[in-house]
């Protein structure tokens, strides 16, 4: 996307990052509610997340973040993609992309923190990057980390495929910001090496229907994915 003039918002991310999710989200906002963000384009695989640049931004150096202008028209900024994906279903209520009524968002956000910590830093991590959970630096500590990541994600798909059984969305009867995040984590299962359609396939099924939604499939293929 070329860059935008007055930008609401401006998301830092990189290809297939969890920042897919809220890049998935604006799109779906663009879309619905003419909301104007730019997409800037931080890749990990090439350092610039470490960059000087972007270090002003995000000191931890990770990917999202989001700038945003507040009510006063200064410009803020938000990390954490959980966090940027109910602020930016919050402010934007007549998207639906977040529920209004009080427990049905604490049971969003149940699913969400779940996939966030349990799923991503217990288990995805530890399959991508098993060396940041080991002071031993064989490979063979590092491969088995990453095979007991691996079950662990496979227990946490199985849990998800039970949760989808029957369901057009993860949650209610519409488009939220959980799908775009399962979106993320759907693509992952398959990095991680498991026969994604084979093993979950009302996961696949889901996935499917958000891929036919004209914003998903923008942003992936703005991103460059491959996803079976």
């Amino acid at each position: 996307m070329s860059t935008v003039a007055n930008p609401l918002y401006r998301l830092f991310h990189s290809p297939g990052a969890c920042s897919l999710a809220p890049h998935i989200v604006l799109e779906e906002l663009r879309e619905s509610c003419a909301i104007h963000y730019e997409p800037v384009p931080v890749v990990i695989a090439e350092g610039a997340n470490r960059s000087p640049a972007y270090l002003a931004v995000n000191p931890r150096g990770r990917v999202p973040a989001l700038a945003y202008r507040d009510e006063s028209g200064q410009e803020q900024i938000l990390t954490e993609a959980m966090a940027i994906l109910l602020f930016l279903g919050s402010r934007h209520p007549e998207a639906g992309l977040v529920p209004t009524e009080p427990m049905a968002l604490v049971r969003l956000i149940e699913w969400m923190s779940w996939l966030a910590s349990t799923l991503h830093q217990a288990g995805v991590r530890t399959v991508f990057r098993p060396e940041r959970f080991t002071t031993a630096t064989d490979k063979a500590a590092h491969e088995g980390i990453a095979a007991q990541g691996r079950i662990a994600v496979r227990a946490g798909f199985a849990e998800i495929e039970a949760k989808l059984a029957g369901r057009a969305f993860a949650f209610g009867d519409r488009f939220s910001v959980l799908d775009a995040y399962l979106v993320v984590f759907y693509r992952w299962g398959g990095r991680c090496g498991l026969a994604m359609r084979e093993e979950f396939p009302g996961f696949a099924t889901l996935i499917d229907g958000l891929r036919a939604r004209s914003a998903v499939a923008r942003v992936i293929a703005r991103e460059g994915l491959q996803m079976e």
